[in-house]
């Protein structure tokens, strides 16, 4: 299932590439801030958007097909 995931970024602009990654950084950092706050109650989520980090890092490095 990850592999299916992780091929909806390929064919993207890097700058859609780029802006998801911004949104989704911040995303991260309001999560910890919440859960250092005691206001987070699914931690999973923390997870799931370190995972779409590393998906969209890993489509934004790699080599373009030809």
């Amino acid at each position: 299932m990850a592999k299916k995931e992780s091929k909806q970024f390929t064919g993207v602009p890097k700058a859609e590439l780029e802006k998801e990654l911004i949104e989704q950084r911040g995303k991260l950092v309001d999560l910890k801030f919440n859960l250092s706050a005691g206001k987070v109650k699914n931690i999973k989520e923390i997870r799931k958007i370190k995972t779409r980090i590393a998906q969209i890092l890993t489509a934004k490095n790699a080599p373009k097909e030809q």
